[in-house]
């Protein structure tokens, strides 16, 4: 899919607010302020951007553990996510989920998911029920390459090829499942090519290329709205941050960072903007203040929220 420079501008709003709300969710992490465990999504925003820029409200996605800008990208409210972060009562799940379960499913989240790999089962039920009803939507299931090798991910993937379901599989690779390297855990270099074992492409793309995301992408969502089937996905990328706040990052090398932070996806997308024409200074520092401030808002809402009250404690446990 040919990609569009009108949506480039809102393309780049998106990442940094992606990043400014987890620099932002680490800083007070690690003031004491927030409580649980953090796994952030800063140095992939092109993915989650490019990837949910072609999705309307009534598709679905799974996200992961390290799921903030899966949400956000999809549409998510940061107050809201900010809240839940705080455990407070105005938060998506009022204050019980935290970092790692918000949901909302009038915008198409169905949730994100602390189990590596657990999201797939759930992706194939909601792709299959799209088809089961005739409907035109596409489900997005985000991946990691640790979790690449589960079973969950397997069966998933046969099983949507099967049923030939509208259901593209996300594979984010930054190179590291916590502490061990690709590498380490799998023989081939492209987790894309494990598509071609059930009958279905898959395709390896720069995950830190606002680009080149958006127009792969586009074309495996068009193909799976009009009956063409599951797509992998894989996205090369790099998380500029370990794997949770505490993670001293024993096995990633000093050049490995220095050579990623030279392919930091907001600096490159906002260098094309300015090369382009697509947009001047001005209007980048006028995008960046105004998100700035919503995540300052986001702070405050959350500050000021309600804690849930013990009588609260089993409501949403349950279907009614």
């Amino acid at each position: 899919m040919k990609m569009n420079n009108d949506v480039l501008p809102g393309m780049y709003e998106m990442m940094f607010r992606i990043r400014t709300f987890e620099m932002k969710a680490r800083e007070l992490f690690l003031a004491g302020q927030l409580p649980g465990f953090l796994h952030l999504y800063a140095g992939q925003e092109a993915i989650a951007t490019g990837v949910c820029t072609h999705l309307r409200d009534d598709d679905q996605i799974v996200s992961t553990h390290r799921g903030h800008g899966h949400l956000i990208a999809k549409g998510g409210r940061t107050d809201k996510m900010m809240a839940e972060l705080y455990a407070k009562n105005t938060g998506y799940c009022h204050g019980k989920g935290g970092s790692m379960h918000i949901a909302d499913p009038d915008i198409g989240i169905l949730g994100a998911t602390g189990i590596v790999g657990a999201g797939m089962p759930i992706g194939l039920g909601a792709a299959f029920a799209m088809k089961y009803r005739g409907q035109d939507n596409v489900t997005v299931v985000f991946f990691g390459d640790g979790g690449s090798n589960r079973g969950t991910v397997h069966e998933a993937m046969n099983m949507s090829a099967l049923y030939n379901l509208p259901l593209i599989f996300v594979c984010e690779n930054n190179g590291v499942g916590f502490s061990t390297v690709q590498k380490l855990h799998q023989k081939i270099e492209d987790i894309s090519v494990r598509a071609a074992g059930y009958g279905f492409e898959g395709f390896t793309a720069d995950g830190n290329d606002a680009l080149e995301v958006y127009e792969v992408t586009g074309r495996a969502i068009e193909k799976a709205r009009n009956g063409g089937g599951p797509t992998l996905l894989e996205f090369k990328t790099w998380r500029i941050l370990g794997h949770t706040l505490g993670d001293k990052e024993l096995y990633r090398t000093a050049e490995e960072k220095a050579e990623w932070a030279k392919k930091d996806p907001i600096p490159r997308l906002s260098k094309h903007m300015l090369e382009n024409g697509i947009a001047n200074q001005a209007e980048v520092d006028r995008i960046e203040q105004k998100i700035i401030k919503e995540i300052d808002d986001a702070v405050q809402f959350a500050i000021e929220s309600p804690v849930p009250d013990a009588s609260e404690l089993m409501v949403g446990v349950y279907a009614d």
